[in-house]
């Protein structure tokens, strides 16, 4: 439930009433004029502020039931800038700081929470999160283990928490389009699900030491957070050279581009809640096959150029393929009827995810923040998605074939790989 402010419309028109002079109250106090009235906001505080907390946060301060109020950033020179932009191009008068993410956890005047840190942190903010009675927007990937990813899913439901990943496409025309025919048979009946991805990569390296720095300008410990500890390097956290060292994401960085088009693949085969039982890897390509026999196809290449994050299904009697350009390709030609809209108007430099599709997904979140109704990118759609990328990289990080039961997520005779579900996590960051 939305934190409710005590200054209310109505104590403030009994407030009023003692002034012996006129007093005019401003229209938006009413939330006349196309305004929404400040009790009728939602309240938002921000942890991680870098490239992409910045682009989720400029599309929900475009939302106009939504109030920036605080900002939480590990480095000063990140949330003072973020401060001083939202100032700057979106008129917040108000908004605090803070080094540690907790301070804004502990404040009940807000409603919800974007966490957009490095990948380690995603699952143990968005936990204690939701159990400070706040909403969650987590960019993805939002768990870096299997065991995690089950964590994350049933901590949302014990506390009630409205929780949506950030694998937006859910609510992008082309993908949603695309899906719907490989769900509707005219297709034929599914055989391949195809996902692209990056070119796999990972490192178990440490960069050399350099001097901590003042715990003020980089808090390092806050930074290195659960992870395990190493010592400070100015790249892992300003020049976001964490990627792919083991540590610090979920494996093979995978989950860049995968937990975008993994998720369209689960959500074509109807496999949400679920994920492929038998999986192995070919060089930088991974396959996965579902339990009614569909093949999950992971590749970084061989696409036609529509776009980043491109999907293609095919079916016994055609296939259609789209990526983030919003163009889509379909085969037979026949189904070109079925194509009544240009999904391209929202295409860019990263196709949809920059265009504003009438069903955004901050919107779709929002909206659910006040009906309380589960979002697209919900707990447990995250969760089964994310345990499918991470059994494929698991497969390719092995190099070897993996058999999986999604209901108990645990590999079939294999004790190495069933080690590798969870990680040792640094205290105090225990969930």
């Amino acid at each position: 439930m939305l934190q409710q402010s005590n200054f209310s419309r109505r104590n403030f028109l009994k407030t009023s009433a003692v002034f012996a002079a006129p007093f005019v109250l401003p229209g938006r106090v009413f939330g006349k004029d196309g305004e929404v009235a400040p009790s009728n906001k939602i309240t938002l505080g921000v942890i991680g502020v870098g490239g992409r907390g910045r682009h989720d946060l400029k599309r929900m301060l475009r939302q106009p039931d939504v109030q920036l109020l605080s900002i939480a950033d590990v480095q000063s020179a990140r949330r003072n800038s973020a401060k001083e932009w939202v100032a700057k191009d979106f008129g917040v008068k108000t908004c605090d700081t803070y080094r540690d993410f907790r301070d804004i956890l502990d404040r009940k005047d807000i409603d919800t929470v974007l966490i957009a840190t490095g990948d380690r942190w995603h699952a143990h903010a968005s936990i204690y999160a939701a159990k400070a009675g706040k909403d969650v927007y987590s960019e993805k990937p939002c768990a870096i283990t299997i065991d995690l990813c089950s964590q994350l899913a049933s901590t949302m439901k014990r506390y009630g928490t409205i929780f949506q990943g950030g694998t937006q496409r859910r609510n992008l025309g082309n993908f949603k389009f695309a899906v719907d025919l490989a769900r509707s048979g005219k297709l034929g009946k599914l055989k391949e699900v195809h996902a692209a991805i990056y070119y796999l990569n990972v490192r178990y390296d440490w960069l050399p030491a350099q001097p901590l720095p003042d715990r003020e300008e980089i808090d390092w410990d806050m930074w290195l957070g659960p992870a395990p500890w190493r010592p400070y390097n100015r790249d892992y956290c300003v020049n976001n050279v964490w990627r792919s060292h083991y540590d610090f994401d979920s494996g093979a960085k995978h989950h860049d581009w995968g937990a975008h088009t993994v998720d369209l693949c689960q959500w074509a085969v109807d496999a949400d809640g679920s994920a492929p039982v038998k999986y192995w890897a070919e060089g930088n390509r991974m396959f996965g096959i579902y339990e009614n026999g569909v093949k999950l196809v992971m590749r970084p290449d061989g696409w036609m150029g529509l776009g980043n994050c491109a999907v293609r299904f095919e079916g016994e009697d055609g296939w259609i393929e789209t990526g983030d350009s919003g163009r889509i390709a379909v085969y037979p030609d026949s189904l070109r009827s079925e194509l009544t809209k240009d999904f391209s108007i929202f295409g860019g430099r990263d196709g949809g995810t920059h265009g504003e599709d009438p069903l955004s997904h901050i919107r779709n979140f929002f909206d659910c923040v006040k009906t309380r109704e589960q979002p697209v990118c919900n707990g447990d759609v995250i969760a089964s998605t994310h345990i499918a990328c991470h059994v494929s990289a698991l497969s390719w990080l092995l190099q070897r074939e993996l058999i999986f039961d999604p209901k108990t997520n645990t590999f079939f005779n294999d004790e190495q790989a069933n080690r590798l579900r969870t990680r040792s996590w640094r205290e105090p960051w225990i969930v």
